[in-house]
């Protein structure tokens, strides 16, 4: 039967703060330790820290801003650190990670092969926990699968506080600044997820016409993207250059639909580039995902209200899939969205917590996120929720 916990630190010494965290979080036959902590710490003395007390292994990365664990919303000057930690007899976990190089994919590839030998098999997972830090992780993605076929994947981007590249993920002892790690899941006990945004769909929408770099959205229906983009939104182009469109955007992004319609995949406009004069609007935006030439995308939209509702529901969604009980819920909600929740973000905290009726859980708040839902494909987005539920049994 699997059992989890969940527990924080806020400690001023970083050492301490690992200390205590990974005290509180201690389980006999401990296999994983599920670790986010501030871009502010210095991670290294944290993870020492929890290796002091526990031999249990750790992945996890930076959340932007803070965490959400049962006891409420966590944050502090001096950083944070919480651990979601799961304890089975019957779960196997195999961990590995590597810095990033010049072929994402066949990096992807090396993980997972190293990630099956560390489960000392030759199987497949049932699934699979992925981070990675943002900018590869679709090619990280498709050399995992590369190895292990198209098995369920569930996890976010590592983030920092200002989108300022303080980003970090933590594999047991190695604190990386820009790679990938997994963790393969072996067991025959239940794993759920739910991978939505609680965003609505408007009519504004149009054909991909040209795309640079994969990330780079230069038109839609033969019209600069940004000119595009600004009317469907009625803003000037101009207001919009730079990291303006970020944040703008936050409760008006783009999506696009699985080949069976039944996901639709946020596309977060991350920066309006003038490709100009500040007076023209032949502009581009680029996303924080990628996008493909010929293909539709929407503008979607959503105010804070359906923000905060939305992240309890997607809980309240993922409990109806289960068979068995849970036993915990690792929650990844976007960073994005949580600046936008800003100071009502205690909402999101208490309608969690009557949604999980005492069952552990943690949120950590990413700069990406991974999943998918109703026979889709494996898939990355940006501001949206990655849910997932293990079962006790």
């Amino acid at each position: 039967m699997l059992k989890s916990k969940v527990d924080y630190s806020i400690n001023p010494d970083d050492f301490m703060m690992g200390l205590e965290v990974g005290e509180r979080t201690i389980q006999e036959d401990g296999k994983i330790n599920f670790l986010y902590t501030s871009a502010n710490n210095d991670i290294k003395k944290v993870v020492k820290g929890i290796q002091s007390v526990t031999t249990t292994p750790i992945i996890g990365c930076t959340s932007s801003g803070g965490i959400i664990v049962p006891d409420g919303y966590i944050t502090s000057d001096s950083g944070f650190a919480g651990i979601m930690s799961l304890s089975d007899p019957n779960l196997t976990i195999g961990i590995a990670c590597h810095e990033a190089g010049r072929d994402a994919r066949a990096i992807g590839r090396k993980v997972a092969i190293e990630a099956v030998e560390n489960a000392k098999t030759t199987r497949a997972p049932a699934y699979f926990y992925m981070v990675a830090t943002p900018k590869e992780e679709e090619d990280y993605l498709m050399g995992i699968q590369d190895v292990i076929g198209r098995v369920p994947v569930f996890g976010g981007s590592a983030a920092d506080d200002r989108v300022e590249g303080k980003w970090k993920i933590i594999c047991n002892d190695k604190v990386i600044n820009d790679g990938v790690a997994v963790a393969f899941f072996y067991t025959d006990n239940e794993i759920n997820t739910s991978f939505v945004s609680g965003y609505k769909e408007t009519d504004n929408m149009g054909l991909i016409t040209k795309v640079k770099n994969s990330r780079t959205l230069v038109s839609i229906d033969e019209v600069s993207a940004l000119k595009k983009y600004a009317h469907w939104i009625n803003v000037s182009p101009l207001k919009l250059q730079e990291q303006n469109l970020l944040f703008t955007s936050i409760t008006k992004p783009l999506g696009i639909k699985d080949p069976l319609g039944n996901l639709t995949v946020v596309r977060h406009p991350m920066f309006g580039n003038d490709m100009g004069t500040k007076t023209t609007a032949d502009d581009t935006i680029t996303l924080g995902n990628k996008v493909v030439e010929g293909t539709a995308i929407i503008q979607l939209e959503a105010d804070v209200n359906q923000l905060i509702t939305s992240a309890s529901e997607a809980v309240r969604n993922l409990k109806k899939k289960m068979y068995n009980a849970p036993a915990a819920y690792l929650l990844f909600h976007c960073g994005g969205r949580r600046f936008e929740i800003g100071n009502r973000i205690d909402e999101v905290y208490n309608n969690i917590l009557k949604e999980s009726h005492g069952v552990p859980f943690l949120v950590a708040f990413t700069f990406g996120e991974y999943g998918y839902e109703e026979h889709s494909s494996n898939i990355c987005g940006g501001l949206m929720l990655s849910y997932t539920c293990f079962g006790k049994k």
